[in-house]
């Protein structure tokens, strides 16, 4: 029974091990989400999920694209923001790690005001959807910056001489040499970067983009329904947060090496 329980070095658990101890931990989080909810004499009601089902389906609809843009923008910002750090030109040099320590140093919450309220004013964004893909593609795209100019400079360098001594031009070395590696080391860390820009777009409620956390505010306010309102909001997001950190982890298993 011991053995269930306990692992040794390296030692990989069971299947009817690793279901035992996982089914043990979610008893025991429900046993003392249940103790909470009776000692402050609570009781929940999700009744209101049927009733606005139209709405949370729009909200979650909303959230999936809002992420999905802003991955795929922040993608093309990292790209031109970790070229730009390794420019030979200092003043792209210098605006580029301007930018990224900017936006890492500073929360996302005050970004979303001045992006919106002052940048955004003085340019003429008026369509919350578009000015909150933009602000979140802004704040994310830092992060993939560092995660893709890491992967760079983790390459050695000897790979490119090898690859000009067998007569490789620069397309084909970066065609097969730097792409593929450079895919192996940032895939893992890009799809999870997904997953926290899901997490990162319920700020944009802040500025009454109409998502998941938005959706959930007004419809609460309506109910008063507080604690089934953010409970069942944080269950629809492990909908989406779930699959894409699987994936991360299948993906740092596929491309695993060892230098």
């Amino acid at each position: 029974m011991k053995k269930k329980f306990i692992l040794k070095k390296n030692e990989r658990p069971s299947l009817i091990s690793a279901v035992l101890n996982w089914l043990l931990v979610c008893l025991f989080i429900i046993a003392a989400f249940w103790l909470s909810l009776h000692t402050i004499q609570a009781t929940l009601d999700f009744t209101f999920v049927a009733d606005f089902r139209i709405r949370l389906l729009k909200g979650f609809g909303m959230t999936l694209l809002l992420s999905l843009a802003s991955f795929f923008t922040s993608l093309l910002i990292g790209v031109l923001s970790a070229l730009g750090q390794g420019s030979r030109l200092q003043p792209l040099r210098c605006l580029c790690t301007l930018y990224v320590a900017f936006i890492r140093g500073t929360p996302l919450i005050m970004q979303i005001y001045l992006f919106f309220y002052i940048i955004g004013t003085a340019w003429g964004i008026h369509n919350r959807f578009l000015a909150g893909v933009l602000i979140l593609s802004v704040f994310e795209g830092a992060y993939v910056s560092e995660i893709i100019r890491g992967s760079l400079l983790s390459i050695d360098s000897s790979q490119l001489e090898a690859a000009r001594a067998v007569g490789f031009t620069p397309v084909q070395t970066i065609r097969n040499v730097i792409l593929p590696q450079l895919a192996a080391r940032t895939l893992p860390a890009l799809t999870g970067q997904l997953a926290s820009i899901i997490k990162d777009s319920s700020l944009l409620s802040m500025i009454a983009v109409i998502e998941l956390t938005q959706t959930i505010r007004e419809i609460t306010a309506t109910n008063f329904r507080l604690f089934e309102g953010y409970f069942f909001l944080g269950i629809l997001y492990l909908c989406l947060t779930l699959p894409v950190s699987l994936a991360s982890k299948a993906l740092e298993r596929r491309f695993y090496y060892e230098n």
